[in-house]
């Protein structure tokens, strides 16, 4: 039987609107699998993840792999706190100089990864097992603004310029059949209800 993942959200994703733009961060996942310490979506708050690093007794330096969902800045800012550490996305793996690709899962992991686009092009989302089910890491398939009610709405509409709603509903329906539980962009993680 092979080892589970563990899982915890290390910064729920959040979303505010303000009359010049928006305050936002997403949800930043730190995933242990196979002896790794993988950061998804490292985000933009950066006092934050360092203070939530530090309680969980972690440094920059022991995190060994950061998996971006998607390349917008409030998802990505933070890559800058790990400037040793592999970068990688939905099928490419950023050492340096050197692009490698990769597929269907993260390297010396159980971390299946979903191609998720309609929010970006590029999304893609993770499938963790754990012992409490099956975890997708959602990035913005999901996300909800501060103080709105979640409700999951396949055809709800997305913000992001660049949004392929028919694309976006495909990705939402996807996970949500794959998942037991939903880690949002921006937003509490929720369970599924079958």
């Amino acid at each position: 039987m092979k080892n589970l993942a563990e899982v915890e959200i290390l910064i729920e994703g959040y979303a505010k609107r303000t009359k010049d733009g928006w305050i936002a961060s997403p949800s930043t996942v730190l995933i242990r699998d196979s002896g790794l310490n993988i950061l998804a979506d490292p985000g933009s708050n950066k006092k934050l993840l360092l203070k939530r690093l530090t309680e969980e007794k972690l440094k920059p330096e022991d995190i060994d792999m950061i998996f971006l969902t998607h390349y917008h800045l409030d998802h990505s800012l933070n890559i800058r706190l790990f400037p040793d550490c592999d970068v990688l996305d939905g099928n490419e793996i950023n050492k340096d100089d050197k692009i490698l690709s990769y597929s269907g899962k993260i390297p010396n992991t159980n971390i299946k990864v979903i191609e998720t686009p309609g929010h970006s092009v590029e999304h893609a989302s993770l499938l963790v097992e754990t012992e409490r089910g099956k975890i997708v890491v959602a990035g913005d398939v999901f996300w909800w603004i501060d103080d709105e009610k979640q409700v999951v709405d396949i055809s709800r509409p997305d913000q992001a310029h660049s949004c392929d709603m028919k694309k976006l509903i495909a990705s939402r329906k996807k996970v949500l059949e794959i998942a037991d539980y939903i880690i949002p962009g921006h937003g509490k993680m929720f369970k599924v209800e079958k």
